[in-house]
């Protein structure tokens, strides 16, 4: 092989060697470049979302639908009532306010009669003056006849407060009472009056007894006018206050 055919091998590797260099180095040009490129674009990436709500919601892009709103209750006037109807009284309420009030006193003081009308009831045989016609009369001592007195007055006067608070409480125009109510004021009828006349029958058996008198005419009922008193007394507490509430007499 001669000196010639040597020098023009090398340089044909040589020219070709230098055609490749270019080739290689822009191959190699993405490669590198790929991993600082991608750093950015992934950190755009995490807040891309946001700046797209932003974007969506200043370029006048639709947005999601609104919910829907729950219907409105129909108010009062929508029902029929009258703007006059729903106004508040307060005139009325302070009357509404005191009739409550007064009727509670009026039944706890009721519950309250009751103890010494029942005391009352226990003593009335013990002021009675014992022994038949051609008998000895054996008369009550005083004592007997003070206490059961004493039991009388406090029970008439425990009556007619009560019954005051009843019969002042302001009345409620347009209320109509019914069932137990009715039943409770019937029978203020009954032991009403008894509640009257009982004391004026024990005074007069009291002065009969005082005189050495058996007790004797009208005054001889006061024993049993006072028994009817207590028995309608007590049914007008049960009518209203009975545990059980059997309202035998309601309307059903």
């Amino acid at each position: 092989m001669n000196m010639k055919t040597v020098t023009g091998a090398i340089g044909r590797a040589t020219l070709t060697f230098a055609m490749l260099v270019p080739q290689l180095s822009q191959a190699q040009t993405p490669a590198s470049n790929s991993v600082p490129a991608s750093s950015p674009a992934q950190s755009q990436g995490v807040q891309q979302p946001a700046a797209q709500q932003k974007q969506s919601g200043s370029s006048g892009l639709p947005s999601a639908p609104a919910p829907s709103q729950a219907p409105q209750e129909p108010s009062l006037q929508d029902l029929g009532f009258s703007q006059q109807q729903t106004q508040s009284n307060p005139a009325l309420q302070a009357k509404l306010n005191r009739r409550t009030k007064m009727l509670k006193i009026h039944q706890r003081l009721g519950l309250i009669t009751v103890a010494p009308m029942v005391a009352d009831l226990i003593t009335g045989p013990m002021a009675k003056a014992k022994g038949k016609n051609g008998q000895i009369i054996q008369e009550p001592t005083s004592t007997n006849l003070d206490l059961h007195a004493a039991l009388g007055s406090t029970t008439a006067a425990l009556y007619f407060t009560t019954a005051y608070y009843a019969m002042f409480a302001p009345k409620i125009p347009g209320v109509q009472k019914r069932g137990a109510i009715r039943m409770h004021e019937a029978l203020a009828f009954i032991h009403g009056p008894g509640m009257i006349l009982t004391p004026i029958l024990g005074a007069m058996a009291f002065n009969q007894e005082q005189n050495g008198e058996k007790v004797h005419g009208i005054a001889s009922a006061h024993g049993a006018v006072a028994t009817v008193t207590a028995i309608a007394y007590g049914a007008s507490i049960v009518a209203v206050a009975w545990p059980i509430h059997l309202k035998f007499w309601e309307k059903r």
